[in-house]
């Protein structure tokens, strides 16, 4: 160990003794005796090196593919398959839907036009149905109205006391204002037979027949529509002269 140290310590000083010497022939500018050559230092240009990292070499793949890698590509096709199947089934369901929806509007529509149709028949048969109930209303209230109005002319043919001046042919044309119990309010002569006391002996007669209570059972309608004001002609066929 000592042995090391001390020469590592001569070694060290020969070198500062040698150094020194070339620094001490610089410094009092030693020359050569030969003629003088300049020798020019050689300048090395240094220049950075970039070092490429190596390339790790790429695993070529196998040429054929493996088991795996072509059960993952027919499980993918067949996935996209079943999507592409589904995805079509719901399209025909869609479109099948839409088409039962457009018949279903269809059918409702032709229901209800016939509905529509239906009632209009209906409707217009029951029009039909009142008018010829109305026609045979009237019809029978007619009937009704003369049975009635020729039971006045013979209440009033009883009544009736001939004038010395009636002649066969006369007649008068008179109005009863009458009111449901069969009571006369008012007598008025529209159209004369010409002769006054002829005129006049209708109109008493009319007094006299009165009341005419048969009227009574009468229909409110009836008598409203046709004798409220009844117009009677007065012509007694009986006359000799």
């Amino acid at each position: 160990m000592m042995k090391s140290r001390s020469g590592f310590f001569i070694a060290g000083l020969s070198s500062i003794s040698l150094h020194g010497l070339v620094i001490g022939a610089l410094l009092i500018d030693w020359q050569p005796t030969s003629s003088k050559t300049v020798v020019q230092p050689q300048f090395i240009q240094a220049e950075l090196i970039q070092l490429t990292p190596k390339k790790k070499p790429v695993k070529k793949p196998n040429a054929s593919p493996s088991k795996d890698t072509t059960a993952k590509r027919r499980q993918l096709e067949k996935r996209r398959a079943q999507e592409q199947k589904q995805a079509q089934l719901r399209r025909e369901s869609q479109k099948k839907a839409l088409a039962l929806k457009k018949q279903q509007e269809a059918e409702k529509a032709r229901m209800l036009y016939n509905e529509e149709q239906r009632k209009a028949k209906e409707a217009q048969a029951e029009k039909r149905l009142r008018e010829e109930q109305a026609l045979i209303s009237v019809k029978e209230d007619k009937v009704s109205a003369n049975s009635y109005l020729q039971f006045i002319q013979s209440r009033l043919s009883l009544h009736w006391n001939r004038p010395k001046s009636a002649r066969r042919g006369m007649e008068t044309l008179i109005e009863l204002r009458l009111v449901p119990t069969g009571r006369i309010v008012g007598v008025k002569i529209l159209e004369s037979s010409g002769d006054l006391a002829f005129d006049r002996s209708v109109e008493q007669a009319a007094f006299k027949a009165a009341p005419f209570s048969e009227l009574q059972s009468m229909e409110p309608r009836i008598f409203e529509q046709y004798f409220r004001n009844v117009k009677i002609v007065f012509n007694p066929q009986d006359l000799r002269l």
